[in-house]
């Protein structure tokens, strides 16, 4: 018998589901449902509070294991991680016994702490928050694409509805290039056409795509004068320049500089509730392996307004990953092989996980950013002219990139920036 594949598509990342191979002795562990349901029921803010900083410290796990995969190296960074997250807690609706354990436990969610329903709920609050907001253009959500031969469980149909937003959609996945084509327009409406393609292929034993995406487009607070944007020098590596276009503000920016991490920190405000931070360290490794939740707190409340002469690269980047291997290294393993329990979704099907997939895109220029899957804010403040020599900061090296929201701190997009050419 076939494996069923279950496309899982996180926007900006994709999870794919398809058929495998059956195998007799696969194991599908029953023993985590029961403790699950035991477990100390968590209400309200403080559930809410633990998924947010779940997916906080998620964001920074991801980052590593994605820095340190060899399809990174010498590549720009660039993701969604509320986009990913969403798409696997959508996944874990559907899983069970050690599948859903791992899913648990890679996000970040303590099983003896928070049960499947105060996941959902606490994505549900999150998940309704950016579609309300009128200053920015800003939407997020989940939508599902099922064989019109499989039938789910209604009631993991009705979750993914009312505490993901999915919008549902039935496809003939045996017509794989109309479906894939369904698939990709859906995805370029809701960002923009900034993503056009999520799906490269389908294969012929997909039965569902579950997806998630995020799209995010600020204009700063205070813009950029394209009068002043100038080929400059952009240092990759020590032996290496590329020509990149700054774009150049004098102005009152918030900056911190974090002496521990030898690191300068700007915060550049969009006219809404987000902000980008840009981290121009001296030492990248020292940066990346010490960033975290608590230090971008810190970095929040530290900046301050000072006169600076800001130099930016004007960039378009594209980033396209597959995670399976970097979420099996994070311990999610059991989805992707014949192990894979996914019986919350179907009990007459034995499913897995075929792919992970997230494609992202950000474009920064003079009047904002602009990002799919997820993007950032910038935050700058007018200050009057002033005839003491300003301090230049110049982003001119490789820089870290993070775009979040400013009271909640929920994290949009986050990156690093070794090219603004490529």
């Amino acid at each position: 018998m076939m494996r069923a594949v279950v496309g899982l598509w996180v926007l900006s990342a994709v999870i794919c589901v398809g058929r495998g191979h059956h195998h007799a002795d696969h194991h599908l562990g029953h023993g985590n449902d029961k403790t699950v349901q035991d477990t100390v029921v968590v209400v309200g803010a403080n559930v809410v509070s633990l998924v947010h900083e779940a997916n906080r410290e998620f964001s920074f796990r991801l980052y590593r294991q994605l820095a340190a995969h060899a399809d990174s190296q010498g590549k720009n960074i660039f993701f969604s991680p509320v986009s990913v997250s969403a798409a696997l807690a959508a996944l874990s609706v559907g899983a069970q016994g050690d599948t859903h354990s791992q899913l648990f436990i890679g996000l970040g969610f303590n099983s003896s702490l928070l049960t499947q329903t105060d996941v959902d709920r606490a994505f549900q609050m999150f998940l309704q928050r950016p579609n309300n907001t009128s200053q920015e253009d800003a939407s997020e959500g989940t939508a599902v694409f099922v064989d019109d031969r499989f039938k789910p469980k209604p009631e993991f149909l009705q979750t993914l509805k009312q505490s993901y937003f999915a919008d549902g959609f039935s496809v003939d996945f045996t017509k794989a290039r109309e479906s894939a084509d369904s698939i990709n327009k859906y995805v370029e409406e809701k960002t923009n056409g900034k993503i056009d393609k999520l799906v490269e292929s389908l294969a012929p034993s997909t039965v569902m795509y579950l997806l998630s995406y995020i799209y995010y487009k600020g204009k700063w607070a205070t813009p950029f004068d394209p009068e002043l944007t100038k080929q400059d020098d952009f240092n990759v590596d020590d032996n290496t320049k590329v020509p990149a276009v700054m774009m150049n503000m004098k102005d009152h920016f918030h900056v911190h500089q974090d002496g521990e991490l030898k690191t300068t920190v700007l915060q550049l405000a969009f006219n809404s509730s987000y902000s980008m931070l840009l981290m121009l360290p001296d030492f990248m490794a020292t940066l990346e392996n010490a960033i975290c939740p608590h230090r971008v707190t810190r970095w929040l409340k530290a900046t301050r307004p000072r006169k600076y002469d800001v130099y930016i690269p004007k960039f378009s980047i594209k980033t396209s990953y597959n995670l399976n291997d970097v979420l099996s290294q994070m311990g999610m393993t059991d989805m992707f092989g014949g192990r894979a329990n996914l019986r919350g979704i179907s009990e007459e099907q034995s499913l897995l996980v075929s792919d992970v997939v997230h494609k992202a895109t950000l474009d920064v220029d003079e009047a904002g950013a602009e990002a799919s899957a997820a993007t950032g804010v910038l935050i700058g403040l007018t200050g009057v002219l002033n005839p003491v020599p300003v301090p230049v900061l110049k982003f001119n090296r490789p820089f870290m990139v993070i775009i979040t929201e400013r009271t909640t701190e929920k994290i949009l997009f986050l990156g690093k920036i070794i090219n603004p050419t490529i």
